[in-house]
């Protein structure tokens, strides 16, 4: 495992048990980095970091529970991470939640409170709690999934979409931070932003073997992408939407 593209990266994964968290924690184990993990379910989170250790043949991967709605814990969880493994080169942000309605006249405001602690609030506090850390890396990264309705809206999908651009505009805040922390020389460290339509995996398939999921990004090729974000310069990916699916 030490010889992989990201071999003594460490990097840590922000919901980190749903089916994309699992893809990614096994990418980035299998390119050699040492991955570190956090849920808010502990039996999950477990359960993806078992698959991706054994999958891996045995790399660094690690999990705890981590209440990413409070500053503080999160921001004890960078500590951790940063002092444990001697560095962090990398934050992956993979919290969701999706709530929608039949029109936008039948908005549920409730829905909006749910998306903006799961949406927004997590990427203001992973964000705030890592960035010194990814700074100091010589590779370091920062990498929001968003959606493409952020970009282009629906009528139901009012809240949702209007969450995702919140925190796509957070994160390109924090590109401006890198930008500028990184002077004449540019940018060593860099926060991107992956853009899907809606995420499948196997289960969903095998849920629903007729359906086509037309423009949808599988799991396993997000994880590819995320992992391949290390790969190009800080200054190419900086404060950019990498496209997976079609733009609006």
């Amino acid at each position: 495992m030490g010889n992989g593209a990201l071999s003594g990266a460490v990097i840590a994964v922000a919901g980190a048990g749903g089916p994309a968290g699992r893809a990614t924690l096994l990418r980035l184990a299998e390119a050699g980095a040492t991955v570190v993990g956090a849920d808010n379910d502990p039996e999950r989170l477990a359960e993806a970091v078992d698959a991706a250790r054994y999958a891996s043949g045995g790399a660094t991967v690690t999990g705890e529970t981590v209440d990413l709605l409070n500053l503080e814990a999160t921001r004890d969880w960078a500590t951790r991470t940063e002092k444990e493994f001697g560095g962090v080169d990398g934050v992956v942000h993979l919290v969701g939640g999706w709530r929608g309605s039949e029109t936008f006249t039948k908005t549920n405001l409730d829905d909006w409170d749910l998306l903006e602690l799961l949406l927004i609030r997590t990427v203001q506090h992973t964000s705030l709690a890592f960035h010194e850390a990814i700074q100091r890396s010589d590779r370091g990264r920062y990498v929001l999934i968003s959606a493409a309705g952020a970009s282009n809206p629906t009528a139901g999908n009012a809240s949702y979409a209007a969450a995702k651009a919140a925190a796509e505009a957070w994160t390109l805040a924090l590109a401006d931070y890198f930008r500028k922390a990184g002077g004449e020389q540019g940018p060593t460290s860099a926060a991107a932003i992956l853009v899907v339509k809606a995420l499948v995996h196997d289960a969903m398939r095998a849920e629903r073997p007729n359906a086509k999921f037309a423009g949808f990004t599988d799991v396993k090729d997000l994880a590819e992408a995320i992992a391949g974000v290390w790969d190009k310069p800080a200054a190419e990916v900086n404060g950019n939407r990498l496209w997976l699916t079609e733009k609006p």
